[in-house]
């Protein structure tokens, strides 16, 4: 005990000397800081006296100088304000002059004075003391003010003057900012900025709007720097060697010759999706997961995707044919197909036949079924809006369909739709306290809501099917079917306490027998063609999960799809065995073996799953009691750390599934964990802002705490180390890009110092040879990871649009 309290007492010392040595280099800051600034303001003045003596432009002063005290508060909202009096506002002709809106930077500091190459991800870089601040260009031709125009320079003011000089502010003692301008008059003379990086602090004007991306990406060609903005947020970053002789912003990078092509699907969605399996001719199961629709061969061990959506696909339907399929998804992020729609493909050729409800649907299309009475010419779509319109379309007239008629449908939660299967022009809908019974005549439709004994209502009636008689048959929340005689509203009978819990599927046999399949008790019941005795019965085991969807496969197969995104495949004579398996959560760990064709995910479902690559099924899975936001291997596989939601993390032996070790740093995420490549040490990004550093020994089992690197202002994003594991790489999730000596735990302010350094891995989205991979107006949010070849020529990257991407390596111009 004695041993712990010395060493936590000797850590608290240690943090107080930091904090002091911190706020020494904070005042030396601030004295060069204030004196620095000081003499550019008289540098300015003499200039500009200088170069406008002789001219008809006149000058008064009023610009004033604000200096925050103390850098604790960046916005400094609540302490006094120091003011001075710099003399500084211009006239011209009579005409007052504001200086040009530019860039304000944001950077917290690190305790440490800066070198003067050191060019942080911040955006940090300061104008030479040697040089003014401001050059007088001799003329100002139409084509130079028509170039400021378009970079966005404000050259007159609102009433046709030129704007007065804006207010300086400072923000913190590695945050400074000023004003530049450019302004144009008759006599043709213009202010220009002409700051270096030369000093310990650049001086900036805050925009009237925030710049995105890589479109006002800037070259500095002397320092190997390329300046881009992440929401207004200026960062500078230094090219390696090799690449600055040649470099130029305006060349365009070349696409690889490489393509990408989607070979697996793993998973399925089930928990909050309905009658989205199928059987077809082909000897395929069609469902979906995310945005696409996977035809899945499982004899062969062969799937096909249907690609055409842009986001999530949340309702299927397939024609009488059985080669026609519509497929209703959300609203996502494209702007000309972004909305709520229905795609009609060939599940032959996979081409898409009909895009139909652009405009027309709102969030996105719960339920879709085909006419079966007339062969399948109607489509019915409900969407997901507040009043859950219903519409009948004739798909068949062009490209984009034709709406027949529309009506709302209901204003509480719809969970089904068929059209009859012998009555023409028939729809029946059900959901939260309602069932529905559709007519379509002459453009209309018109509804009669279904009619309980008020004293047997239930609170959901949650499926849909037809006996071979036509009459309908719905299953509700308290386990009763219920069977309503065919072209009436009334229930006709009932069947009570069929299963314990809500009945999500009932499915006619096309020999006339009925299946019905419990939510909640896992039982599969065969029911005759009246429906008057269950024959046979089988139980799902609890560990797939409740029963979602049921439907017939090959011969006397039965397919099941579970809530938990799995589908089973079995009968009522043999055991089913699940031949589909994925998360029912998000999904954030993901992690490749080094060696072997495998990788392991972990969710938020607090699942593990070790995956084989080649059989494309799970070789085994692991619960833990948090949720999963983490995963990596250890550099020869045999480990795996798992990082949580609560701040534990977990190494496990990758073939017993034994936890080896656990820890716990904090009670933020573990955002990322990383192996150092000789596998001495294990790196932790948490959401606390901090990176926690291991030494690793006893092959893996042993892990004894090095230190914390801390100098992020935001929970850490990504993590790679250098080749030699001597360094780190991070990124923040306020766009910085800090380095790391591991084995000190100090942050290296020298970005230069790195800038050709090997790294082993490439995850970090924001450095100097992944530029490219940020659109012209991203707002650094957009891109959420990314990757490296082993051959370092390719590097891909997944956004929040649901595109992976692929980029020759590396990937330097901001154009590509």
């Amino acid at each position: 005990m004695l041993t712990n309290e010395n060493g936590n007492l000797l850590e608290r010392v240690g943090d107080l000397e930091k904090k002091v040595y911190e706020q020494n280099d904070e005042i030396l800051c601030l004295r060069s800081t204030v004196a620095d600034v000081l003499r550019r303001i008289s540098n300015i003045e003499r200039s500009a006296n200088r170069a406008f003596s002789a001219s008809p432009l006149h000058f008064t002063t009023s610009r004033q100088l604000r200096v925050c005290p103390t850098n604790s508060d960046p916005t400094c909202g609540s302490r006094d304000w120091k003011r001075v009096n710099t003399g500084n506002s211009i006239q011209v002709n009579g005409h007052h002059s504001n200086l040009n809106k530019n860039r304000r930077v944001h950077h917290q500091s690190t305790g440490s004075l800066h070198s003067v190459d050191s060019h942080s991800s911040n955006g940090l870089s300061s104008p030479s003391p040697s040089s003014s601040p401001y050059r007088i260009s001799p003329s100002l031709s139409p084509r130079h003010y028509n170039q400021q125009q378009r970079n966005g320079i404000n050259t007159t003011g609102t009433n046709g003057n030129i704007p007065s000089l804006a207010t300086k502010r400072w923000n913190s003692t590695t945050d400074f900012t000023t004003n530049t301008s450019t302004f144009s008059a008759k006599s043709g003379m213009a202010l220009r900025n002409d700051t270096t990086a030369r000093s310990l602090f650049h001086l900036h004007v805050k925009t009237p709007h925030t710049r995105h991306g890589t479109k006002d990406a800037t070259f500095n060609r002397e320092d190997g720097t390329i300046r881009v903005f992440l929401r207004g947020r200026p960062i500078n970053l230094y090219l390696p060697i090799s690449v600055v002789e040649n470099y130029s912003l305006s060349r365009v990078a070349t696409a690889p010759i490489a393509k990408l092509r989607l070979e697996w699907v793993y998973g399925y969605r089930g928990r909050d999706c309905r009658s989205n399996l199928h059987y077809l001719p082909t000897g395929e199961l069609i469902y979906f997961m995310a945005a696409v629709v996977i035809l899945y061969n499982v004899e062969e061990q062969h799937q096909r995707h249907y690609l055409g959506h842009n986001d999530d696909v949340k309702s299927l339907a397939v024609h009488p044919n059985k080669l026609i399929v519509a497929t209703g998804q959300c609203a996502g992020h494209d702007k000309r197909e972004g909305k709520a729609h229905v795609r009609i493909w060939n599940s032959i050729s996979l081409l898409t036949l009909h895009i139909i409800g652009l405009g027309d649907f709102e969030r996105s299309i719960c339920c879709l079924s085909f006419s079966k009475a007339d062969g399948g010419t109607l489509l019915c779509v409900i969407d997901e809006s507040s009043e859950h319109s219903i519409s009948v379309w004739d798909w068949q007239k062009s490209e984009k369909g034709l709406k027949l008629a529309e009506n709302k449908c209901s204003g509480d939660t719809v969970v089904a739709m068929e059209f009859h299967p012998l009555d023409k022009n028939s729809v029946i809908s059900c959901g939260k306290g309602h069932v529905s019974f559709w007519t379509f005549e002459g453009c209309v439709l018109y509804k009669k809501l279904g009619i309980f004994d008020s004293r047997e209502k239930a609170k959901y009636i949650t499926c849909l099917a037809f006996s071979g008689t036509g009459d309908v048959l719905s299953g509700d929340s308290n386990g009763n079917i219920l069977i309503w005689a065919r072209g009436t509203n009334v229930v006709a009978r009932i069947i009570r306490g069929v299963h314990d819990g809500p009945i999500f599927s009932i499915f006619a046999l096309k020999d006339g027998e009925i299946i019905s399949g419990g939510g909640k008790d896992g039982r599969l019941l065969k029911w005759d063609s009246e429906l008057t005795k269950a024959e046979l019965e089988t139980v799902i085991p609890e560990q797939y999960g409740p029963i979602r969807v049921i439907t017939e496969g090959r011969g006397s197969q039965l397919l099941v799809g579970t809530t938990k995104n799995g589908i089973l495949a079995g009968s009522f004579q043999l055991p089913f065995q699940q031949i589909v398996q994925g998360h029912t959560d998000e999904l954030w760990g993901l992690a490749k073996h080094s060696e072997q064709q495998q990788f392991i995910t972990g969710g938020h479902d607090k699942m593990i799953i070790l995956w084989d690559a080649l059989s494309h099924t799970p070789i085994w899975s692991l619960e833990f009691d948090e949720q999963i936001q983490s995963t990596t291997f250890s550099p020869d596989g045999q480990v795996i750390v798992v990082g949580t939601l609560l701040g534990h993390w977990f190494a496990i032996s990758a073939e017993t599934r034994e936890i080896l070790s656990h820890h716990n740093d904090g009670s933020e995420p573990i955002q990322v964990v990383r192996f150092s490549p000789d596998g001495k040490m294990l790196a932790i990004g948490s959401r606390d802002n901090i990176i926690y550093i291991y030494q690793v020994t006893e092959s893996y089992r042993k892990y004894n705490r090095i230190g914390r690197c801390s100098g992020h202002s935001s929970f850490i994003t990504h993590l790679d180390w250098s080749e030699d594991s001597t360094f780190l790489q991070s990124n923040s999730g306020d766009y910085e890009l800090l380095y790391w000596n591991a084995s000190v735990c100090r942050q290296i302010p020298q970005s230069s110092q790195l800038r050709d350094t090997e790294w082993d891995s490439l995850t970090s989205t924001l450095t100097a040879v992944t530029i490219g991979v940020w659109p012209e107006n991203a707002d650094g949010t957009d891109v959420n990871a990314c990757d490296r070849s082993h051959d370092k020529k390719l590097l891909a990257t997944g956004d929040d649009f649901g595109k992976v991407k692929l980029y020759t390596y590396p990937v330097t111009q901001p154009k590509v």
